[in-house]
């Protein structure tokens, strides 16, 4: 199974959840940007939650099907068409051999993520499929996709996937593309439309800015800057100031950090961050909220909302629960599909 990119629109490249264990070696950890949307595009076909996907960002590319094969469009809504019929996001779809894919305007969010059956097909580097641009290693050719590239796709599916092709197959008519009549549960995609306010704990330097600083960080609402990208959300608003000039020693940083250099203006490491860093850390973003980050378009305002170590860890085991019952529940509906085609 083959894709060809027609078009490659802003950025496009090919992510899965990310590149472990190599930080200490000077490698980034790259990987999606919205893990949510990602590993519920992948169990809505069958995949594993691993599996590569394609990640697009605001400006959608032109994607031709050379085979008939099983997608999900999940994440923001970029007004996504086959063959110029809208399709809906959060579901798993049959896309006939020669149908394309385009993307239009931007409605929510900024990032879309297209699982396809078996997987995106590029090489394993270091233990992951992600695109790292700057290192220029990882996805196809280390690079964002180009007019003209093809994308195998793998040819291995899971049992899910054979049945979600068979129910299909069976059914599908002149229509470029058939679809079910279900979809996942409102609560997991809403994140995308509700991202105003960001979950945080607090950073090893947090009690070493002024009071005045934390309380403005804490209240004020911040845009995130055109010049954002997928190593860091740079925020615009009131400066953060430390209380005495602080010299600190470079030392890891996980996704989420909340950096403020010397201009006071907070930057959030993304998925691209580098592996270390000097500048005082004011926070973390909350692994629950960093979904909600990742959609929120440049230009756009956001809030910052402190909480406590014990209630990010308790939603984050609860949103875990969450998924897997998803997972069950997707499991069940695809096999009572299998069973509406004897």
């Amino acid at each position: 199974m083959t894709l060809k990119i027609l078009d490659q629109g802003l950025l496009t490249t090919v992510q899965d959840l990310g590149r472990n264990k190599f930080q200490q070696f000077g490698v980034s950890g790259s990987g999606v940007m919205d893990e949510m949307a990602a590993r519920i595009a992948n169990v809505l076909i069958g995949n594993k939650e691993n599996d590569a996907v394609l990640e697009i960002t605001i400006i959608g590319p032109t994607i031709q099907f050379e085979h008939g094969c099983v997608i999900a469009v999940c994440g923001a809504d970029l007004s996504a068409t086959i063959d110029h019929q809208p399709i809906p996001l959060w579901r798993p779809i049959y896309v006939k051999e020669g149908a394309i894919l385009r993307f239009g305007r931007p409605i929510q969010g900024c990032r879309v993520y297209l699982a396809v059956a078996g997987g995106i097909d590029v090489p394993i580097v270091m233990n992951s499929r992600s695109t790292y641009s700057r290192g220029r290693f990882g996805g196809y050719k280390g690079r964002p996709l180009q007019r003209g590239d093809v994308i195998k796709c793998s040819p291995h599916y899971s049992s899910m996937t054979n049945k979600l092709l068979s129910y299909f197959k069976k059914r599908i008519n002149a229509s470029s593309y058939m679809t079910v009549n279900w979809t996942i549960p409102f609560f997991f995609s809403s994140y995308v439309n509700n991202h105003h306010e960001i979950n945080f704990i607090k950073g090893q330097q947090f009690a070493q800015f002024t009071k005045e600083a934390v309380a403005k960080f804490e209240s004020a609402s911040y845009t995130v800057s055109p010049n954002s990208d997928r190593m860091g959300y740079r925020m615009q608003g009131p400066a953060l100031q430390l209380a005495a000039p602080q010299d600190l020693l470079s030392e890891a940083v996980p996704k989420g950090t909340i950096q403020v250099p010397e201009d006071g203006q907070p930057i959030v490491l993304m998925s691209d961050r580098q592996t270390i860093g000097g500048y005082p850390k004011v926070g973390y973003v909350a692994t629950i909220s960093m979904p909600s980050l990742a959609q929120v378009m440049p230009g756009k305002k956001l809030t910052f909302k402190r909480i406590s170590i014990e209630t990010a860890q308790n939603e984050l085991i609860k949103r875990e629960r969450e998924f897997l019952l998803l997972k069950t529940s997707l499991a069940l509906k695809i096999r009572g599909l299998s069973y509406a085609t004897n």
